[in-house]
């Protein structure tokens, strides 16, 4: 028998995307999607989880939804290979989460180093505050949607590896308490590790919306110049003339990201590959706004097709709807299903099983 192979993949609807989700991610699952090696891919724009931290500002939440539609839209995620849904449509996944929490404790979801560097950045972590029950559960809510669609492979960035890991742990303690119901998933990382997670145009490790350091796929070609020009490089690369450093410096790991050979051949023709530019930058005589220029060039290629795809749905918003709200509709229906295999074998399915109310009849008979 043929195994069946979904892949599940999201984000959070707390703003437009970015170019650290597009190398991170988006550009994975476009190449996982055309490739078409799969039964199923589900995207989710996971309203619920954003909630978790945004739960005095649902406006945000709400006017961002579509927003992350248009961006998957924009990549080239295309809705006759792609299910796009919204999380919160898919009320199955509130359940299994709630069946779920019993086999995890609580120990175990504070030494998830995700969460524990989530808390940490949030500023949770500070007494006064204190950490949401609803944030500390998203490991568990995150199992909920993997396995609800039986996702075989999860294409994440290596900060969202131990939350695979933690859904690997639940879905192990259900198969062995219960009955072999759910998918083990595999993490599809990006091979090019400068792509795991990409740092913020202020050298900062994290690219957030935020902190306000991003290059979204939506900036205009103005905007991406302008943000190009502030980036960080090497504070000791005062002249073109000075030798320059490579680590740390932002437009160079960018680069790493985003830069194939055929970009020197298009913008920058006077080298033949990156390693020849770095070897120029580190000896001298190469200047930051040279490097500055070709980052713009090669970014500003990928970013023009995205941008234009943008623009038509942008003047087809009822299309995106439309295709946000049926696929959210298939997404249900499939996680519905899982739902009910999950209480199966349980046994708590009382009322879609003749069994229930014979096996109740039998020990009423046995005791009298």
């Amino acid at each position: 028998m043929k195994e069946v192979i979904n892949i599940l993949t999201g984000d959070r609807p707390t703003g437009k995307l970015h170019i650290g989700h597009y190398v991170g991610s988006l550009r994975e699952r476009v190449r996982i999607q055309n490739e078409g090696k799969y039964d199923n891919l589900f995207v989710m724009i996971a309203d619920s989880q954003a909630l978790t931290d945004n739960a005095g500002n649902p406006k945000k939440v709400r006017e961002n939804v579509l927003q992350v539609m248009l961006d998957y839209l924009s990549v080239g995620l295309d809705p006759n290979k792609t299910i796009f849904f919204v999380q919160s449509h898919i009320s199955a996944l509130n359940e299994l989460t709630m069946y779920y929490m019993n086999l995890v404790t609580l120990p175990r979801l504070l030494r998830n180093p995700t969460v524990k560097s989530e808390i940490a950045f949030r500023g949770y972590d500070d007494s006064s505050k204190g950490v949401p029950v609803g944030f500390v559960n998203y490991p568990i809510s995150q199992a909920a949607d993997i396995t609800a669609f039986k996702a075989k492979f999860i294409p994440v960035g290596e900060d969202q590896l131990p939350m695979i890991e933690q859904t690997r742990e639940i879905v192990k303690s259900f198969n062995s308490t219960y009955k072999e119901v759910l998918v083990l998933p595999e993490p599809v990382v990006p091979k090019n590790k400068v792509c795991c997670r990409l740092p913020g145009i202020d050298g900062n490790a994290k690219m957030s919306k935020s902190l306000n350091n991003c290059i979204y796929l939506s900036d205009d070609s103005q905007t991406l110049k302008s943000k190009i020009k502030k980036m960080y490089t090497d504070p000791s690369h005062i002249k073109i003339s000075d030798p320059g450093h490579i680590e740390g410096n932002i437009v160079f790991t960018y680069l790493d990201a985003f830069c194939v050979e055929e970009h020197f051949k298009l913008f920058l023709p006077q080298y033949e590959n990156l390693n020849q530019l770095k070897e120029h930058y580190k000896k001298g005589g190469l200047g930051d706004v040279t490097i500055k220029n070709f980052l713009f060039s090669i970014l500003d290629s990928i970013l023009t097709p995205i941008r234009e795809r943008r623009k038509y749905y942008e003047n087809n918003i009822e299309q995106v709807y439309k295709i946000l709200y049926e696929g959210s509709e298939k997404a249900k229906q499939f996680a519905n299903n899982t739902l009910l295999e999950v209480k199966q074998a349980m046994g708590i399915n009382y009322f879609n099983d003749n069994k229930f109310l014979i096996e109740q009849i039998n020990n009423l008979k046995s005791n009298i």
